[in-house]
């Protein structure tokens, strides 16, 4: 975890009532929380709970209906906020995402030096593409070696290292990961979360973890929110609530994780019981 010196770290995403409506649905329903410089935050919840809808708004790929997110104390949710070329950038320069599958997120006639060139020549014009290119590669291990690659050409691993370095590209404060690693095989999940602990001590980055699997986030976030139906149902330090959680849909989370006696007809009765 980065060391980021004495004292409470300051606070750079904070999210407070946000709501969200699809006809009589409330797929965000007063959702509210905090995530510090240098922090990693986990929403978890199945499909459903709210918690992609929560990361797009986050993102500014939805609208809020009502709530503020704030990064770094700038609203992002206040209307004309994205307004312009150059706040559009700065905008983007806040907050980025890594989808599920990288491939969808990748234009594949589109090398992966010449896509990180790209989100460079946008961002910082006047800076070395070359030698920051180089970087990138060098910091989510590929090397220059799939430099000439096209998306097609690379394993799903590969793929979701080039949509990590894009997102660094740019510098944001928060990176938010949709599912990240929930595509890949159990072995390349591990290599790509400790990619991502490696990147967050060295850089001071936050993050915001989306999903629905209860090892990544014990594995890296330093708090958990739990949300079903829109809202939030838990909240807390990840080894705490995982270890002695007290809402029920917690319970019935973590009693949903296959393991020796599991039984999936007493989940399923304690699901419709809830």
């Amino acid at each position: 975890m980065p060391d980021n010196g004495p004292g409470p770290r300051e606070t750079v995403l904070e999210v407070t009532g946000l709501r969200r409506s699809y006809g009589a649905v409330r797929a965000v329903d007063d959702v509210s929380f905090v995530l510090p410089e240098g922090g990693s935050l986990g929403i978890v919840g199945e499909s459903g709970s709210g918690k992609t809808t929560t990361a797009r708004i986050i993102v500014g790929l939805e609208r809020a209906d009502g709530g503020k997110v704030l990064v770094a104390g700038r609203n992002r949710t206040a209307r004309g906020e994205g307004r312009g070329r150059v706040r559009r950038l700065a905008r983007a320069r806040e907050v980025q995402m890594v989808f599920q599958d990288p491939y969808l997120s990748l234009d594949p006639r589109t090398g992966v030096e010449a896509a990180l060139r790209e989100t460079l020549r946008l961002h910082f014009p006047g800076r070395d593409h070359a030698r920051r290119t180089r970087e990138l590669l060098d910091q989510v291990g590929l090397g220059t070696r799939a430099a000439d690659a096209l998306p097609r050409q690379l394993s799903g691993g590969q793929r979701q290292r080039v949509a990590i370095a894009r997102a660094l590209a740019v510098e944001p404060s928060v990176l938010v990961l949709d599912e990240a690693v929930a595509a890949l095989d159990v072995s390349v999940q591990a290599q790509i979360l400790n990619l991502l602990a490696d990147i967050r001590e060295q850089t001071g980055i936050a993050y915001l973890f989306i999903t629905h699997d209860l090892g990544v986030v014990r594995c890296v976030t330093d708090e958990i929110v739990v949300m079903r139906h829109g809202r939030i149902v838990e909240a807390g330090a990840t080894p705490e609530v995982l270890a002695a959680p007290r809402h029920p849909y917690t319970r019935l989370l973590l009693e949903s994780v296959p393991r020796p006696g599991w039984d999936p007809e007493a989940i399923a009765a304690a699901r419709r019981a809830l």
